[in-house]
């Protein structure tokens, strides 16, 4: 997975997915409405088809991950370079640096990253491990801050690296704190896979877990998203007292034990998470 601090970030609101001022009564667009721009939505699964084990592509290449025509993709690739999210080579394309503006424009936006950054500092050096925070996306789980202090994970991890939420402990955390019905969809539009030979993957052996994270306050993982990887992980909450993020710890088995931590790292995972909540109630 993939290794990275976090990003300056501006201005703020409250917490993720609150609602821009002026936007709450318009109707949301639909693939079948005529508010829905789908030569929009393909360039952004051209753009979509480049990631860290596909990270330069051909044409023919980009059109088969992007579910378009050569003709289509060829349109949208030469658009993109012109306006320079692209790089060709005369073979292959490839992502340019510029593509972060995407990002960096929602996490500018967003007070969690900035607030938690320092807490997960503080709690990395007490604990010695790797910590991060998330949000969820959909079925993903999407870091938005990082501190790492070694490498645990056969891919890098890096802000804006998305991973099942069903397989991780900051996932299980952030569906836990969604409703009945948002969990049942959730698990539904998930698809669980066999990532190791650990990972729970029926649906009534995940709601059992949901239920017991609810009841607990905290998920554990181990060795279910990579062999060898354990992870504690506990929510933050907003101001109306929804689970809007998640902050974790991240180990390998081979250092530490499941009761170490939650004998010795849950407890200050638990403090940085009340710091951080503490601080969005004054956003």
């Amino acid at each position: 997975m993939r290794d990275s601090g976090a990003p300056r970030s501006g201005a703020r609101v409250a917490c993720p997915g609150t609602p821009a001022a002026g936007w709450e009564d318009e109707p949301v667009s639909t693939p079948d409405s005529g508010e829905f721009v789908q030569s929009f939505a393909r360039g952004l699964e051209v753009m979509r088809a480049f990631d860290a084990q596909h990270p330069e592509l051909t044409l023919s290449e980009v059109a088969r991950r992007a579910s378009i025509t050569r003709a289509a993709a060829r349109r949208f690739l030469l658009t993109l370079e012109t306006l320079g999210y692209l790089r060709f080579d005369g073979k292959s394309f490839r992502l340019t640096p510029r593509v972060l503006e995407f990002g960096f424009s929602y996490l500018s936006a967003l007070s969690l990253p900035e607030i938690a950054q320092p807490h997960l500092e503080t709690l990395s050096r007490d604990v010695g491990e790797s910590v991060s925070a998330a949000v969820l996306d959909g079925t993903d789980i999407v870091y938005v801050a990082r501190v790492p202090t070694r490498r645990i994970m056969s891919v890098r991890i890096t802000i804006g690296t998305r991973f099942p939420a069903y397989a991780t402990s900051m996932g299980r955390v952030l569906l836990a704190g969604m409703p009945e019905a948002g969990v049942d969809a959730a698990l539904a539009a998930s698809s669980p896979q066999h990532l190791t030979d650990r990972t729970l993957t029926a649906p009534e052996e995940l709601r059992a877990e949901l239920d017991r994270v609810r009841a607990q306050g905290w998920a554990l993982v181990d060795g279910e998203l990579e062999p060898g990887l354990r992870s504690i992980a506990v929510p933050v909450r907003g101001r109306d007292g929804g689970v809007v993020a998640a902050l974790n710890v991240s180990t390998s088995a081979t250092r530490d034990s499941v009761e170490r931590l939650t004998d010795e790292y849950l407890p200050p995972l638990r403090d940085a998470a009340a710091a951080v909540e503490a601080e969005l109630r004054l956003v």
